[in-house]
């Protein structure tokens, strides 16, 4: 679905195991999360602009179910899990980048086709294997965007143990996992939202819609100094700052984006362990136009993951 031109549908047939060229494997998609940024690239809201006809999706979880023969030294093996995240890069291209910090990273969902495909091709070298550790498939497609994102920003935030950590939207599908990846962490919050965020293991909580000085009341809330990190991505915002304050007081703004391959094995293994729960509702992949229609009306709490087998 796009909004920028004329909607239209297209037929992707799908591989069959004896069409696979040598050096690649067929995978089957299990779950995948759908994340607004899928919105936002459907109606071209932002400068990257998406391949056409596309199908949408970025985070998920697939099993190999088919290697084509005469492959060589294949990395990964029938049955395995494979993880979709954002960007797309060869396994051999991230050992010798392992930030995953490139230029010529495709994005799933927006430059190249992936997610809410039910069966598809990927090259082996470009396959994602999840570290076995036991966890729900539907929670992990979550995990693999909402929860990178977050994890990875907390853990470049350069909060520590017991700092103060303010995470405005924290009812929302990436703010529950920022709270409670910033408790695991050791780092005190500030959720600005509803009280029922105590449960998440927030410390402290702002309602903004019955707070007149919400900057006073989040000071107060830490200390009477205010945080030493505050995680958020405002929508279509632009800010202005003084060099002069930011130099005296030491302030830091960073800039970060999803996570590298690392980032999500930690992000997963913390989920794993218990630590962090996925609040998601489980849908069918019928049912993502209406998906769709619920994020435009700011009515989905928590993260929708898609069944791919419905």
């Amino acid at each position: 679905m796009c909004y920028h031109i004329p909607k239209t549908q297209h037929d992707f047939p799908i591989t069959q195991p004896s069409e696979l060229k040598p050096g690649q494997c067929l995978v089957k998609m299990i779950g995948t999360g759908v994340c607004h940024s899928v919105l936002h690239i459907s109606r071209w809201d932002w400068p990257i602009e998406p391949v056409t006809p596309l199908v949408g999706g970025h985070e998920g979880v697939s099993e190999v179910v088919a290697i084509a023969a005469h492959t060589e030294a294949s990395p990964v093996k029938l049955g395995q899990q494979r993880w979709d995240q954002v960007d797309r890069i060869p396994l051999w291209r991230l050992r010798a980048v392992p930030s995953g910090l490139r230029a010529d990273a495709k994005m799933s969902g927006c430059t190249v086709d992936v997610a809410a495909m039910p069966i598809r091709a990927f090259q082996v070298s470009w396959v994602h294997i999840v570290t076995p550790v036991p966890f729900d498939s539907f929670a992990a497609a979550s995990v693999l965007c909402a929860g990178v994102t977050v994890y990875r920003a907390l853990k470049y935030s350069d909060a520590r143990i017991g700092h103060w950590v303010v995470i405005p939207g924290a009812g929302g599908g990436l703010g529950h996992l920022a709270v409670q990846y910033a408790v695991a962490m050791g780092m005190r919050v500030v959720a600005i939202g509803k009280s029922t965020l105590f449960k998440l293991g927030a410390e402290k909580w702002v309602d903004f819609k019955q707070t007149p000085n919400l900057v006073s009341a989040i000071k107060e809330a830490c200390d009477g100094l205010g945080p030493h990190a505050a995680v958020v991505m405002p929508r279509d915002a632009k800010f202005e700052t003084s060099i002069f304050w930011t130099v005296v007081k030491n302030i830091s703004i960073k800039g970060s984006y999803v996570g590298n391959r690392q980032d999500s094995i930690e992000a997963i293994e913390n989920a794993a362990s218990g630590k962090v729960k996925v609040i998601y509702a489980l849908k069918g992949l019928s049912d993502l136009g209406q998906v769709y229609n619920d994020l435009q009306k700011g009515s989905v709490a928590g993260r929708i993951v898609l069944d791919s087998s419905k």
